[in-house]
C-alpha cells in the first residue's frame, strides 16, 4: 500500500525496464547523439583532408615523373677543348651511379604516388575515407617516409656530381665540363630540382599521415 494505492507484483516488474530505457536515452543525449558512449569515432580526416591527400599525390607524381624524364633524357655529344686540343666527349646519365639511383628512386615514387592517387580517388567517389584503417595509415606513413628519405639521398648524391661537373676539380687542369655539355647539365639540374620538390611534397604527406594517426 503506497498513498492509498496497492502496487502489485506485475506492475513492479514492469517499472525496471522502462527506467533502464529512460536512463539509456538520457546517457545517449548527454553524449550528443543516439549512439552509445563507447561508439567508435568516424574514420578518416574528413573530405577536405582526403582531397588534400589526392592533390599532394598528384603533385608528387607529376614532380617525380618530371625528374625521371629529364634525367633519362640527359645525354649529349660534344667537343672538349683543353689547352687548344679538342677531345670528343660523350655524357649520359647512366654513366653515373648517383644518377642511376635518382632514376630508380624517382620511378618508385611515381608508382607509389600513382597507386595512392587511384585509391584515394576511388574512395572519394564512393564518399568513404581515403585511409580506411589505422593499419593502412601506418603502412602509408612508412612508405611515404622511406621514399622521402630516399629522394633526399638521391638528390644530394646527384647534386655532388653535378657541382663537380660545373666547377671542375681544384688544383687540376680539368675544365668546366658543363660548358661543352650544357644541355646535359641543364637536364640534370632540372631533374635534381624536381627531385627535391617531390621530397618536400612527400614530407608534407608524412605530416598529414601523422596528424591522421594522432586523431584517429
Amino acid at each position: 500500500m503506497f498513498n492509498g494505492h496497492k502496487l502489485t507484483q506485475p506492475e513492479a516488474a514492469l517499472q525496471l525496464p522502462e527506467t533502464k530505457v529512460a536512463a539509456d536515452r538520457q546517457g545517449a543525449t548527454m553524449n550528443g547523439s543516439l549512439e552509445p558512449a563507447g561508439a567508435p569515432r568516424p574514420k578518416g580526416a574528413g573530405r577536405k583532408a582526403d582531397v588534400t591527400h589526392a592533390i599532394l599525390r598528384a603533385m608528387c607524381m607529376a614532380a617525380s615523373l618530371t625528374a625521371f624524364s629529364f634525367m633519362v633524357t640527359a645525354k649529349q655529344h660534344s667537343l672538349l677543348v683543353v689547352y687548344g686540343f679538342q677531345f670528343p666527349v660523350h655524357s649520359k646519365w647512366s654513366f653515373s651511379n648517383s644518377f642511376e639511383f635518382l632514376v630508380g628512386v624517382s620511378g618508385a615514387v611515381v608508382i607509389h604516388s600513382f597507386l595512392q592517387l587511384l585509391i584515394c580517388i576511388s574512395r572519394l567517389l564512393r564518399k568513404s575515407s581515403a585511409i580506411p584503417s589505422r593499419n593502412y595509415g601506418w603502412l602509408v606513413f612508412a612508405g611515404d617516409q622511406v621514399l622521402a628519405y630516399a629522394l633526399m639521398s638521391a638528390g644530394s648524391a646527384a647534386s655532388g656530381v653535378t657541382n663537380l661537373n660545373r666547377t671542375g676539380i681544384r688544383h687540376t687542369a680539368l675544365p668546366n665540363f658543363c660548358k661543352p655539355l650544357h644541355s646535359f647539365c641543364d637536364h640534370v639540374t632540372i631533374s635534381i630540382a624536381f627531385t627535391f620538390f617531390s621530397c618536400i611534397l612527400l614530407a608534407t604527406s608524412v605530416v598529414l599521415d601523422v596528424i591522421w594517426l594522432t586523431k584517429y
